[in-house]
């Protein structure tokens, strides 16, 4: 009667302090413990660090729930060979996330199909497996998304929420031209990031096209400095991916005819 009263308190105890894991494994490990005749130490390390993996786990899953990437885009599915020798140098320094304790930015540019979106895409799926907090928009969704903050006076509040990511991940920008409003609110963004967190983007627009983003010239040279002020530029200057699939295939079928 004394162990099932003593159980219990256990199974209450460890809900309480919300050790699910431990809850769930310790009558488990208790027997592999007496088996491999574990010190209690022993025992309580196994319980702790299944219960660390587990939270691990959780978060690293509930990180990339918000951070609305493309899952299908990760580094297993692009291909590294068709990238500029300096560029592959450069992922492989940026896929230890140092960058971001700098607050340092990744600007990427290329033409249409080169892989940009899929490659910083891949970045930031391998620093959130690192546990870093990274969020995916594209610019035409953030434009709008601002603009209604600013209408309904919550754009201080917005602002403050995407400075508590590590990097706030910016795609196409430029792809759709901004009226001065969208350019307004785009670089109330750029400029509140600056130095507080990172800013990862992809244009298919070189900087001195970049007035046609945000029309005024003294407004344009200010968004860049201050994102090239801490950046690291990938010029990812390739052929389409998808144009070259389609070459392919055509051979093939050609070949096969």
């Amino acid at each position: 009667m004394t162990e099932a009263v003593n159980m219990h308190e256990l199974e209450e105890g460890l809900k309480s302090l919300y050790l699910s894991t431990i809850r769930q494994c310790y009558m488990e490990e208790a027997e592999t413990a007496r088996r491999e005749a574990l010190s209690y130490e022993g025992y309580l390390q196994e319980l702790v660090q299944r219960e660390c993996e587990e939270r691990r786990r959780k978060r690293i899953a509930r990180y990339l729930r918000e951070s609305r990437l493309p899952l299908e885009k990760n580094l297993e599915t692009f291909d590294r060979s068709r990238l500029p020798i300096k560029v592959n140098g450069q992922i492989s320094a940026l896929l230890d996330g140092t960058f971001l304790d700098r607050c340092e930015n990744i600007l990427a540019f290329g033409n249409p199909g080169s892989g940009k979106t899929h490659l910083l895409c891949a970045i930031a799926q391998e620093l959130i497996q690192q546990g870093r907090r990274i969020v995916f928009t594209t610019c035409s969704m953030l434009v709008q998304k601002l603009l209604v903050a600013k209408k309904e006076l919550e754009l201080p509040r917005i602002l403050k929420k995407i400075s508590r990511y590590d990097a706030i991940f910016i795609d196409d920008i430029g792809y759709v031209q901004q009226n001065r409003d969208e350019m307004e609110v785009l670089f109330t963004l750029l400029a509140h990031c600056y130095e507080r967190t990172s800013v990862m983007l992809t244009s298919n627009l070189p900087f001195s096209r970049w007035e046609q983003i945000f029309k005024d010239p003294m407004t344009t040279a200010a968004a860049i400095d201050r994102l090239v002020h801490h950046s690291v530029i990938l010029e990812i200057n390739v052929e389409s991916y998808r144009l070259e699939t389609a070459r392919a295939e055509n051979k093939i079928g050609g070949e096969s005819a």
